[in-house]
């Protein structure tokens, strides 16, 4: 279950997101471009230390980006190279964001979810104080591969409607997307 806070994130996770885009081999975008957002979903860390995050924004020509993140309250030793940024959240304090290949948090997480059938965190926020379950805005669901399932994780960047993929596999589903389109693919 991931826990989500009524709070203000200085810079937004999109600005964050989109200053750090351009210095990535694989973004086809403009620099500077404005992102809408998509969906995204979370995955749980079972030390509830780190925050796990898929984010689906779109650029300009209307591509959905597919970019993981993680929030840390500490710098990540060693994943210079991963960090996209700090940012300044009004509950939680100052939170390091790293994209999620770099941290063994999230690569832990979504090859749990491929290797046995995992499916996205539920979602709960407290209002008033009463804990209330967020629908998510996407949905996500590992192919069940088992043993198959651990091994290199490849995020597709840009995932495309019909491309569901076979084997080791993430699959999700959002908006008018209601066919499972393919996120991620393990290699063993």
């Amino acid at each position: 279950m991931a826990l989500l806070h009524q709070a203000t994130i200085t810079p937004s996770k999109l600005d964050l997101v989109r200053d750090w885009l351009p210095g990535q081999p694989w973004f086809r975008g403009v620099p500077g471009e404005q992102l809408t957002p998509v969906a995204a979903y979370r995955f749980d860390d079972p030390d509830g230390q780190v925050g796990i995050e898929t984010i689906l924004t779109a650029g300009a020509d209307g591509a959905v980006m597919q970019v993981p993140v993680t929030y840390r309250g500490a710098p990540l030793e060693g994943a210079e190279r991963w960090l996209i940024g700090t940012t300044e959240h009004s509950v939680l304090g100052s939170r390091w964001v790293y994209d999620g290949l770099g941290d063994p948090v999230y690569v832990a997480a979504v090859t749990d979810a491929v290797a046995t059938g995992g499916h996205e965190a539920e979602l709960t926020i407290e209002i008033d104080g009463v804990m209330v379950t967020r629908e998510p805005t996407a949905r996500v669901q590992g192919s069940g591969a088992g043993p198959e399932g651990r091994g290199r994780v490849t995020v597709i960047r840009y995932p495309e409607p019909g491309a569901a993929g076979e084997g080791a596999v993430l699959t999700g589903t959002w908006g008018e997307h209601s066919a499972p389109v393919l996120l991620v693919t393990i290699e063993s």
